[in-house]
């Protein structure tokens, strides 16, 4: 049974940085699309960075590129998301997720698993 556990989500001003962490278990780490997705009330779900674990491809929504980075630890089933120079308008769920299959990486529907979801908010 395939788990994503996101944590690392708070309560920060504008200008701090957090790092969330989602832990994968149940399939094959190293051979999936893994993505970050946040939602705020009243909003769509959208698409904030994704990558492949097969071939490195990184994909990073406008909104945050120079803020938000990606990362990996293999040994640890575990991807990170990396937010600097936070904005009050980053506040929102943040959710980790992985697909099977393939596609646009940033498109919520390619993705069969989500994480339960960690909270950051941002004042200012």
């Amino acid at each position: 049974q395939v788990h994503l556990v996101d944590s690392g989500g708070g309560s920060v001003q504008a200008g701090g940085s957090l790092r969330l962490s989602c832990e994968v278990s149940g399939f094959q780490f190293t051979k999936r699309l893994l993505g970050w997705f946040r939602q705020a009330p009243g909003k769509e779900r959208e698409g904030v960075a994704c990558f492949s674990m097969t071939t490195g491809y990184t994909a990073i929504a406008d909104s945050v590129k120079g803020r938000f980075t990606v990362s990996q630890d293999n040994a640890k089933n575990t991807v990170y998301l990396q937010m600097n120079s936070l904005k009050p308008e980053d506040t929102a769920k943040y959710y980790c997720a992985a697909a099977t299959g393939g596609g646009y990486c940033l498109f919520p529907g390619i993705y069969n698993y989500w994480g339960q979801g960690t909270q950051v908010t941002v004042s200012s």
